[in-house]
This record gives C-alpha cells, structure tokens and sequence, in this order.
C-alpha cells in the first residue's frame, strides 16, 4: 500500500471512528424519536376527532360561564404550542451541554403531568378570555387549522434531526428538549379530557 493510500485509509477508519463514537454517546435516542412522535401525532388526532363535524352551537357552548368552550379550550392549547415551540427554539440556538443531561428533569416526572388531577391555573395571557384585551383572535376551525400548523412542523422537524434534544437546556433549567416536547403532548392530552368533559355536559348541543 503507497503512503497516500495508507494516509486515506487512516482518514477514513478516523472518521468513521468519530461517528461510530457520536453515534454511541448521544443520548438521545431513535426510541425517544419514536415515543415522542407517536404522542405528538396520536394527541394531534384526537384533537381533530374530538373536533370533527362540530357545528358552531357545540364549539361555542360553555357548561357554565365561568368555563370555555371547546373553541376557547382549543384556542388555549394553540397559544401553550406556540410558547412551548418558541422554547424549543430557543433551546435549540445554544449549545449542546451532555454534562447536564445527568441532572435533567426525569421523563416520568414530565409524564406525571398529563394524569395530575390538581386543577391547573392558566396564566392570564395564555387564556382565551377573561382580562383588558382577549385572545378570541380565532374562531372556531381558524384556532383547529393555527395549532394543526404547529403540530405538523414539530413533527417533520423531529422526524428528520439528529440534534441530541437531551442535551438542549435553557440557561439555569433543568429542563430539556426532550422534555419540552412531552410537555408539548402531555398540555394536549390535559385538555383533551377537559373537552371530553364539556361534551358529556347533559346541555352540550345535540347539533
């Protein structure tokens, strides 16, 4: 073998190397790609069943008036998708820090979120209504179409990174990509079964 040859098959078997070890190190996974896309696009259905063919009566009904309606409810979770995916963002335009991932917030505490039954206290600018100047900015389809948007460009996104979104943290939080997202999910599924619930109400419109 020339002295090139052995030049370039040291190069090669070095690189080849390195991403064998990137590979090896990152600590998130294809598992983790899967978990969170499977939630991310099962809560996105739901929403859109638990939405399909509902006439302005039933998007608009409240089972009383200090409780919103399945359009304000769908408003709210858009407004939580476009903050959460602006820390995604943010979280995303620093650099990777793997020492912390050891220190992360565990997924299972994430996850306990979406089963907590203690009653959550939105704040004011994340709610449809109730303060000087509402939201109410989008009516009924127009709120469904704004956080389907959304949705879908979380999950092309996820869908084709390699970033290691267990290594991405805010300054000063112990909170991860990774988490984000199931935050992301887990706010949907908190509101599905507020939906459910407005649905069940014995005065909920037929039609």
């Amino acid at each position: 073998m020339t002295p090139l040859k052995k030049t370039l098959s040291f190069f090669v078997l070095s690189v080849m190397s390195l991403s064998s070890f990137a590979q090896e190190t990152t600590n998130w996974t294809e598992a983790d790609r899967k978990f969170l896309l499977d939630n991310l696009i099962r809560s996105r259905d739901e929403v859109l069943k638990e939405t399909q063919g509902l006439s302005k009566a039933q998007w608009s009904f409240r089972e009383s008036p200090d409780r919103w309606s399945i359009n304000e409810i769908v408003e709210h979770i858009a407004i939580w998708e476009l903050l959460l995916c602006q820390r995604i963002s943010t979280q995303l335009s620093t650099e990777p820090q793997p020492l912390l991932v050891a220190q992360a917030v565990p997924d299972s505490v994430k996850l306990g979120f979406i089963m907590e039954e203690k009653v959550h206290h939105s704040a004011d600018y994340t709610k449809p209504y109730t303060y000087t100047i509402p939201m109410g900015l989008n009516e009924l389809k127009n709120n469904l179409a704004w956080l389907m948007k959304m949705r879908n460009e979380s999950i092309t996104y996820l869908t084709g990174t390699h970033a290691d979104l267990r290594a991405y943290f805010l300054a000063g939080s112990t909170s991860n990509t990774h988490g984000t997202y199931i935050t992301l999910f887990g706010h949907t599924d908190r509101h599905l079964r507020q939906i459910r619930k407005v649905k069940q109400h014995p005065a909920y419109p037929k039609k």
